[in-house]
């Protein structure tokens, strides 16, 4: 298959608590619309946009997920396989704000360690903010994250959230290629096995006790959808 047949997809969730904005926000990146009544998200939602970051095709799958515990059982099996997460709180509620560590928690169960932004919403509502700046800020600087301030209603930041997580999972998957080559390549006297059915590197020994190495595919790579209705689709 030719490398410009090819495109990294990364799966990203959308967490936190119900009426923060989070499908607002995947509605306005994937549609660039904002719907102001609000609608209860139903355990999850998937929408999808196809973007180009440094030059490499990019096709972000934006799962939203429900923000009440009720859903929680339904929620916590679409973390599984995230390569990405926004954490979202809202300016107007307090809960949603210290419900974030709970919210983390969640995800890093699931996934561990992925690429991740803290996000407050809806600041074009700052004269009602239930959350002061050093709050929001000694928060991010606690779990170590990114953090934007946005409002989906003023399309303010928001190409930003997703763009920032692009480039940082892309850093990681270049990172971690770089990685499996040097091993490789500082085995010159293994035989290199090409393994289709499997995904990363073990070594095993042959019967004339030369060391195989066996080399797996990247399945973060994915060959091009060909979607006819344009970069982003609803399920």
């Amino acid at each position: 298959m030719l490398e410009e047949d090819m495109e990294v997809a990364i799966k990203v969730v959308v967490v936190g608590n119900g009426a923060v904005g989070k499908s607002s926000m995947i509605q306005r990146y994937c549609k660039g619309i904002f719907t102001k009544d609000y609608k209860k998200t139903i355990g999850v939602d998937f929408l999808e946009r196809q973007i180009v970051v440094n030059d490499e095709e990019v096709r972000l799958m934006l799962w939203d997920t429900a923000g009440q515990e009720e859903f929680d059982a339904i929620t916590k099996a679409y973390y599984r396989g995230a390569q990405a997460c926004v954490l979202v709180f809202s300016t107007t509620d307090r809960d949603s704000f210290q419900a974030i560590d709970s919210w983390r928690e969640k995800v890093e169960a699931e996934v561990g360690d992925i690429p991740t932004v803290l996000v407050q919403n809806k600041i074009d509502l700052l004269e009602e903010t239930v959350i002061k700046n050093e709050e929001a800020e000694g928060l991010a600087k606690r779990l170590k994250l990114r953090f934007y301030r946005a409002s989906v209603k003023e399309d303010l930041n928001v190409n930003e959230v997703f763009k920032y997580l692009a480039e940082k999972y892309l850093q990681r998957l270049k990172q971690q290629t770089a990685e499996e080559t040097e091993v490789v390549h500082s085995t010159s006297n293994k035989i290199g096995v090409f393994n289709t059915t499997s995904g990363n590197i073990c070594n095993q020994s042959s019967s004339n006790g030369r060391e195989i190495i066996t080399l797996r595919p990247n399945k973060q790579r994915t060959k091009k959808s060909r979607n006819p209705f344009g970069s982003c689709s609803l399920l």
